[in-house]
């Protein structure tokens, strides 16, 4: 698989960046949407999608711009995906993960590591895993891994893995550290036959006493960005809900426009009493008050995004605190999201269930997305313990 450099630029002003980084998506509608059939019955994006999202540079929209990537602000990142996964929510995941874990890359690599990536200019894919499932064992000149990794979104496109390990000498205390292998290095299991979210290509990955090279590691959450900007003060859960936001939100306003549009020509009702949809009072609240609490929900997650920004823009962690609320944030619009979707769908009635409906499509995907750990409700169960000032609180716990 031959690296590609992505062809776009981007302006470095913010609400330029964020207006073209929207342009590029909209420019991407055809070859999208032409791909969802395959990417349904295959399990991944189709190449020419992939190609598409590559040569548009958004798998590189969040990396640093001394490497070619856009470098863009959390919150435009939340556009972003928010406006891709209205189209495709595999796509949105998939540039999620994609750009996430590059980003990763980018920026915590020793320069050594990243001329041996960063070819010529060209700009690698990458996939992986948050979760420190692997083993490392210290050698001569780096680390032995082993180990298998669930989750892997985008795996079957990737030139590169990153991953968590732990770091286990048996003399000191283990130590979560993160790796980088070649994709081809991996073995790929072919274990991605599921509901919601096919199209992600989230199959399991696993190593088998690989060696990895100590410039190809970097120490995990203690570790400082060398490259990049300010994304990588956000914390965990900073660094992964701006994509979650975007991704619950996008498929929520895809299923509203689907039955928007399918009510105006659809009538329900028994003989003698049938009407659109549309004419219905019970529909119109539906739809006026799903709009306002999207709206609400995407105000949510733009305010504790905008004040964790002014933090990092400053090189500072937000606290704990504030990343809690955070994920919290991410976990509120994801069931607003999910309960918005289920009623649309259910006004669909017969025609939503039909498997060429967008309605079904978008009721297995934002469940499918509902599932993830981060989105889940002990978010809320943090968030609490912080106000009630448990010592022992963790914004991740």
């Amino acid at each position: 698989m031959t690296l590609a450099l992505p062809t776009a630029t981007y302006p470095e002003e913010r609400e330029a960046k964020r207006q073209a980084l929207l342009n590029a998506v909209e420019s991407l509608r055809g070859v999208i949407e032409a791909g969802i059939e395959e990417t349904e019955k295959i399990g991944t994006l189709p190449q020419a999608t992939v190609d598409a999202i590559q040569s548009a540079g958004l798998f590189a929209y969040k990396s640093a711009r001394v490497l070619g990537g856009a470098q863009a602000d959390a919150m435009t990142q939340l556009d972003v995906i928010e406006a891709t996964s209205r189209i495709d929510a595999a796509a949105g995941w998939c540039i999620m993960i994609g750009s996430g874990t590059i980003s990763g890359i980018a920026a915590f690599l020793a320069e050594e590591a990243i001329k041996g990536i960063f070819i010529d200019g060209k700009f690698p894919r990458a996939a992986g895993a948050a979760a420190a499932s692997g083993q490392a064992t210290p050698v001569e000149g780096g680390y032995r891994v082993s180990g298998r990794w669930a989750f892997s979104s985008g795996i079957r496109h990737s030139h590169y893995l990153g991953m968590g390990a732990m770091a286990i000498d048996g003399q000191s205390e283990p130590k979560q550290i993160r790796v980088v292998v070649p994709t081809s290095q991996a073995t790929i299991h072919d274990n991605w036959d599921v509901v919601g979210l096919r199209g992600t290509g989230s199959n399991d990955f696993s190593l088998d006493d690989v060696f990895v090279p100590e410039r190809f590691t970097w120490g995990g959450s203690e570790s400082k960005p060398l490259r990049g900007g300010p994304n990588f003060y956000l914390g965990r859960p900073g660094m992964q809900v701006t994509g979650h936001y975007g991704v619950v939100l996008g498929i929520a306003r895809r299923a509203l426009d689907e039955i928007t549009e399918l009510a105006k020509t659809k009538k329900r009702g028994y003989r003698g009493t049938e009407d659109l949809i549309s004419n219905r009072g019970s529909f119109q609240r539906f739809l006026g008050q799903s709009d306002a609490r999207l709206r609400a929900a995407k105000a949510l997650c733009v305010d504790v995004l905008e004040e964790a920004w002014e933090l990092v823009t400053k090189d500072i962690m937000p606290p704990p605190e504030l990343q809690v609320r955070m994920r919290s944030a991410s976990t509120y619009a994801t069931e607003e999201s999910s309960d918005i979707v289920s009623q649309a769908f259910r006004f669909g009635g017969g025609s939503a269930i039909f498997a060429t409906h967008p309605l079904q499509k978008c009721l297995r995907d934002v469940h499918g997305a509902a599932q993830h750990n981060m989105v889940s409700d002990r978010s809320y169960e943090n968030h609490g313990q912080f106000m009630l000032g448990f010592p022992d609180a963790d914004p991740m716990g």
